[in-house]
């Protein structure tokens, strides 16, 4: 319990949502509430110089789009926010999957024109695993999209979880007047084209206070108070720990774009939120108020700084005090580590901490030593578990443009798919590479990375595979396996066997015909 006072100061959220929802604009306006950041970058317009904060890549500026998360930290009301801004795009799920291990809950941004999107029910689904909980943000509400009520049915229903607003809005589009925080029992009014201040709250003792009636028309005071009515009959008291156990998602409504709404969700985040919770581990539970210190890998980072080619191992801490200058096991390695210059960030500006305590995330230089899922402890070797990696689904042949630039080239694609987005496979016996990933865009970006970052050109060539399986079994029914299917036989960057299936079938085939052999979906990651 050494480090009490400093754990319960923190709390460690991520925010998800289908891309084009407001994420990264929201995000933004967390960071100007918190004094990170003066002005908020524009999003949408590329004349403007100033880009959003937490969109740091070259090719997410250009594109407007996030593809890598992003790890900010800033105060807020004497609490220690770290806020993890993930890609939307589904190209980059793998991301915000793992992601969602390093963080102890989420806020989750649904647009009230769209509703609830595919993307969306799939990030959800991952929180349900992990029992995380989540606070729901209805962007956009400055714009015509569906009933509040229709969107909070299609919220349960979709995302199988039990809501309860907390805020609620007075009409919407053109007609939007403001939002009642029924948490706390006040008014924010919007006026178009004006950002919300404190100075726009204000405090009622509840809907039958006359200012209600002097402020809005009769028809919207009397929706209000009639639809304040209805959510007080049909949902269920607020319950923090429902929240807590991941069981029932609090609901904002607001539009980041103007700031509004934006503040009754911080507020009431940093009231509610969990701070650090334990962690599993592979030998035992690891309790969040150990003195020793643990902590694991969740995301690499190769050229933050393309000046620099430096490469960032993103760590969270799970327990115990994280030291400058100080030794940790390198339980993979099995060796000892120390790190002269850990950095807290926000987004690429840096800034170097002599400690860092349980929820925290540090950034680590790294030369080539970490893997996604490795872990540091004081001595005691195990690892923290349920970071999850993936099958690919497309396979392409990576082809080098340019025979001058070949050395150029194997690093960049080697500490690229370090990353984790991507996946490297070499053929057995052979040089031909084969990059795996979930989505197309990745190969757009790895191309463009290649040529912007370590100046080699290359091109990829579709291949017809369906599934990479990585395999075990008895010595000698792999090496028959591998002399009559070597044309389907890879290995990955840690010289794991993987057979890639040319369709289902094949694969079932293969199943039946050597069901002494292993054929799994995912490389557990700490092998």
């Amino acid at each position: 319990m050494k480090y009490a006072n400093e754990i319960n100061k923190r709390k460690s959220f991520a925010i998800i949502a289908h891309p084009d929802a407001g994420k990264t604009t929201l995000t933004e306006k967390f960071l100007l509430f918190g004094g990170a950041i003066q002005t908020a970058g524009a999003v949408k317009s590329n004349k403007i110089k100033k880009h959003t904060t937490s969109d740091f890549m070259e090719i997410e500026r250009q594109r407007g789009i996030s593809v890598a998360t992003s790890v900010m930290t800033f105060e807020y009301r004497d609490v220690l926010v770290n806020l993890l801004d993930t890609p939307g795009h589904k190209d980059f799920a793998e991301d915000t999957y793992r992601t969602l291990t390093a963080v102890d809950s989420v806020v989750l941004v649904i647009d009230c024109v769209k509703g609830v999107e595919t993307q969306t029910e799939a990030l959800m689904e991952v929180c349900r695993m992990r029992d995380t909980p989540v606070i729901i943000y209805v962007n956009k509400m400055d714009r015509d999209g569906k009933n509040p009520f229709d969107l909070l049915d299609e919220l349960e229903e979709k995302l199988s979880i039990r809501v309860r607003p907390l805020s609620w809005p007075i009409n919407m589009g053109k007609d939007f007047k403001g939002v009642y925080n029924l948490y706390n029992k006040s008014l924010v009014n919007f006026l178009p084209n004006k950002k919300a201040t404190d100075e726009d709250v204000v405090d009622l003792k509840d809907l039958s206070d006359s200012y209600v009636d002097e402020h809005f028309n009769e028809k919207d005071a009397a929706q209000l108070r009639n639809d304040v009515e209805l959510i007080e009959g049909v949902y269920d008291e607020f319950d923090k720990q429902a929240y807590l156990d991941g069981k029932l998602a609090p609901v904002f409504f607001g539009s980041a774009v103007n700031n509004f709404g934006v503040k009754d969700l911080l507020d009431t985040f940093v009231e509610i939120a969990p701070t650090p919770r334990n962690r599993q581990s592979s030998t035992r539970e690891i309790d969040v108020n150990e003195d020793k210190f643990s902590g694991f890998i969740f995301k690499i980072h190769a050229n933050l700084d393309p000046r620099h080619r430096d490469r960032i191992a993103f760590l969270r801490v799970c327990s115990g005090k994280f030291e400058r200058n100080k030794f940790y096991k390198h339980v993979r390695l099995d060796k000892d580590v120390r790190f002269s210059n850990p950095y807290s960030f926000l987004a690429r500006e840096k800034n170097i901490v002599d400690d860092a305590f349980p929820g925290d995330v540090v950034g680590l230089f790294d030369t080539g030593n970490f893997k996604i899922g490795d872990t540091l402890t004081e001595g005691e070797k195990f690892y923290i578990t349920g970071i999850p990696s993936f099958s690919p689904e497309l396979f392409k042949e990576l082809v080098n443009k340019d025979p001058m630039k070949t050395k150029q080239l194997e690093k960049g694609i080697r500490q690229l798919t370090d990353e984790g987005v991507a996946q490297l496979f070499t053929q057995h016996g052979g040089n031909r590479k084969i990059i795996g990933c979930v989505g197309d865009l990745q190969f757009e970006v790895i191309q463009y990375r290649l040529l912007q970052e370590y100046g080699a050109a290359c091109q990829f060539n579709t291949l017809p595979y369906y599934k990479a399986c990585w395999i075990t079994g008895p010595k000698n029914k792999i090496e028959d396996f591998i002399r009559f299917k070597s044309a389907n036989i890879v290995e990955d960057k840690d010289g794991h066997l993987v057979y890639l299936a040319e369709s289902e079938w094949y694969l079932n085939t293969e199943r039946a015909n050597n069901p002494e052999i292993q054929f799994n979906f995912t490389s557990e990651i700490h092998k």
